[in-house]
């Protein structure tokens, strides 16, 4: 069943070239920490080029319920007129993040240190997800939490009404659970200082400082130290989102196993922390370059202009890019697919924690369509079939996960069989012009009768 409704089986085929300018949506990430970081403020920030997919809409809902004044403008354009740090109110009902892991696990951050209490749900794929990552370095605040077994969602905090400030060491590499104590940190006296051995992405710590807070970066012998003075009065911003990387890949990965594609999407944010898929794209023999680059906000953007690549070899991704692109292996894994030679994926583990279990959800949706897949633990290799080589003809589950179901759309648009997928309804949580943008391009999706 989809996130929200009934399913929407839907089926790709393969095409004729991709052309023209895919714009994609603004950049998720971004959209969950302006609209937050908005609340938390003095004044009224505006947000242009927001992300309305459903996932940043759940954010925008909860932010109201706790007391902030959010206002949408129409076309992408909104404001957030903010309660300042520690003014959070406590909320009259549940707050539903739907399928959203980032949006819950920042806002669990942000109301940790209020004395309030707020209950947070969410979709069958979001109440299946561990949030005891995040409750556990809040629980050092002085917040408790009550769960579900395994530390799952429904889940009521009940924040801390002398918060004190932490010094904690991330022990995997994510950025919602450091972006989750930095956000509790706000409202907390003193310091607070975050380590993480591998850098992730960073753009709650540059939105941090945008907003005015004194926030410092030092590279130790520790990892990649963050430190935060807490209590600071954050200052209303005019906030422009950059395109998303990770809505991005979709339409580049399609363009360069497409024969005869030639695509160009614009304004896409290339932040080093989240770059990780492109540069791997180019080591593979991608014909993928980078054009009009500049700077927009503080962060790094680009126009992407990707073309039919027949010639793709697979490779050994390096472990350590891990934390810059894990959202886009799934997608990497179809680009792969139509490579030759093996490519292999380390450092992967957090793939089994999202909104599904991304690695053991690709694996079987790649073999059912003659993909030679193997997978560990922490790793998997796909061995690719070259141009024109995949089988196709299965129909995939999305297991209520986005980004599997576009992946496997895309894998469809090169395959010798039409490949389908049972429930394309979750794609709208994050990229809900994926379908209409992609067949403007010339891709062959239709949506099945359920």
């Amino acid at each position: 069943m989809s996130a929200h409704g009934d399913p929407i089986p839907m089926k790709s085929s393969a095409c004729g070239p991709l052309t023209g300018i895919a714009e994609v949506p603004g950049d998720k990430s971004i959209s969950h920490r302006a609209l937050i970081l908005g609340a938390l403020c003095i004044g009224k920030t505006k947000i242009d080029g927001l992300l309305e997919g459903q996932d940043v809409l759940d954010t925008a809902k909860a932010m109201r319920a706790f007391g902030a004044e959010v206002t949408d403008h129409g076309a992408g354009s909104w404001s957030v007129q903010g309660v300042g740090v520690g003014g959070f109110a406590e909320p009259e009902g549940v707050i539903d993040c739907g399928n959203s892991g980032t949006g819950v696990r920042l806002i669990m951050g942000a109301m940790a240190t209020s004395p309030i209490v707020a209950s947070f749900t969410g979709d069958a794929s979001l109440n299946g997800r561990p949030m005891a990552r995040v409750t556990e370095p809040l629980s050092a605040f002085g917040c408790r939490s009550v769960g579900r077994s395994g530390g799952r969602l429904p889940m009521t905090l009940v924040g801390a009404t002398e918060p004190m400030p932490v010094r904690y060491v991330v022990p995997v590499p994510s950025a919602q659970v450091k972006s989750a104590v930095l956000l509790a940190g706000l409202n907390a006296p003193g310091k607070t200082v975050v380590i993480e051995a591998e850098a992730t992405r960073d753009h709650t710590e540059r939105m941090l400082a945008g907003f005015g807070a004194e926030i410092t970066i030092e590279e130790t012998d520790e990892g990649r130290e963050i430190t935060l003075t807490g209590r600071p009065e954050l200052q209303a911003q005019h906030i422009v989102v950059p395109r998303d990387p990770s809505s991005a890949a979709f339409p580049v990965c399609a363009a360069l196993v497409v024969p005869g594609s030639d695509v160009l999407v614009p304004g896409i944010g290339l932040n080093p922390t989240r770059a990780g898929l492109f540069t791997t794209l180019r080591e593979m023999g991608a014909d993928l370059s980078y054009e009009n680059e500049r700077e927009e906000g503080g962060e790094p953007v680009a126009d992407l202009r990707a073309r039919f690549s027949p010639d793709l070899e697979g490779i050994e991704v390096p472990p350590e890019r891990a934390a810059s692109m894990i959202d886009e292996y799934p997608v990497l894994s179809v680009v792969a697919s139509y490579a030759r030679g093996r490519t292999v994926m380390r450092g992967v583990k957090e793939l089994r924690v999202k909104e599904s279990d991304r690695i053991d959800a690709m694996a079987a949706g790649l073999r059912a369509n003659g993909i030679e897949v193997e997978d560990g633990p922490d790793w998997w290799t796909v061995t690719g079939a070259g141009h024109g080589g995949v089988a196709g003809g299965a129909t995939c589950a999305s297991h209520l996960d986005h980004r599997i179901a576009m992946s496997f759309l895309i894998l469809g648009m090169a395959a010798q069989k039409a490949i389908s997928v049972d429930d394309g309804g979750p794609i709208a949580t994050s990229f809900p012009i994926f379908e209409s943008l992609m067949q403007q391009l010339g891709a062959q999706i239709v949506r099945l009768r359920a």
